[in-house]
């Protein structure tokens, strides 16, 4: 029998059905797998899907701990918006704080630098001014130069802390922290856990807030209104941030006015 063009391209259709309904065992279980009315062999399957890739960091952002060449300990945080907060403490005593360093960022190839930089000194020096430079290698190192405005220079060198990829976890923060201001005043806060916070210290300053916890990175959130005129910061509010050094049980809050012209600092240990 002569067949036709249409009657042979309709025999290898149908060769190509049964071929398709014999990989899958049944029409029923080609539909159920998504693959009607093609062979399961030749369709798409979970298995052909490799996992993304993960983002590779290749800003400083993170929470690092190091020293300074003069002989201070340093604890901070480079934030995703290029921010940072980075505490410095007196010298050779990681439990008295000295200052912050506050300021805006840029990381670019291994190279991090700010044109802004304040460092709230409580040691007596009042808000310095200053630049920094330094170098950094993602989730590894931090080495900077802090260059005031004065003349003066500080450097210090950092490493990466392994927690700042942790959820923020208001329990283990939940607590009572004593601190001693460098004029030997002695600050209480304590922290509940539902993240509202209060403080007082002996010179009769108090303080409320509260820590919110950040969407990425073991940090939180803080605002801060202080009670009455007992308190250099007067009656202002505050916002900053905070964190929780769990081998240390250290809390480091920082917090500033618009302006950066109001600071409250604050490092204590849990009781």
């Amino acid at each position: 029998m002569r067949m036709t063009g249409t009657h042979v391209l309709r025999g290898l259709l149908a060769l190509g059905m049964i071929s398709g309904l014999v990989a899958c065992g049944s029409f029923a279980n080609c539909f159920n797998s998504g693959f009607a009315p093609a062979a399961c062999g030749g369709g798409y399957s979970e298995g052909d899907v490799s996992s993304p890739p993960q983002p590779t960091a290749t800003s400083a952002e993170g929470r690092w701990t190091g020293t300074t060449s003069t002989d201070r300990t340093v604890a901070g945080l480079v934030l995703e918006d290029g921010s940072y907060w980075l505490f410095h403490s007196a010298k050779n005593n990681p439990n008295i704080l000295a200052g912050m360093i506050h300021g805006m960022g840029t990381s670019h190839s291994g190279s991090f630098g700010s044109s802004n930089t304040r460092d709230f000194n409580v040691e007596g020096a009042g808000i310095r001014a200053a630049t920094m430079r330094g170098s950094y290698v993602p989730n590894k190192s931090f080495d900077g130069r802090i260059a005031y405005f004065t003349g003066d220079t500080e450097n210090f060198t950092s490493t990466y802390d392994g927690d700042s990829k942790s959820a923020p976890n208001l329990t283990l923060v939940t607590g009572t922290y004593a601190g001693l201001r460098s004029d030997n005043h002695q600050v209480t806060v304590t922290v509940e856990s539902v993240g509202t916070l209060s403080g007082h210290s002996t010179d009769g300053c108090t303080v409320a807030g509260t820590l919110s916890p950040d969407a990425k990175g073991d940090v939180f959130h803080t605002s801060l209104t202080f009670d009455d005129g007992s308190c250099r910061q007067g009656t202002e509010t505050l916002t900053g941030v905070a964190f929780y050094d769990i081998a240390t049980q250290r809390l480091y809050i920082a917090a500033l006015n618009h302006t950066r012209t109001t600071s409250f600092l604050f490092l204590g240990v849990k009781q």
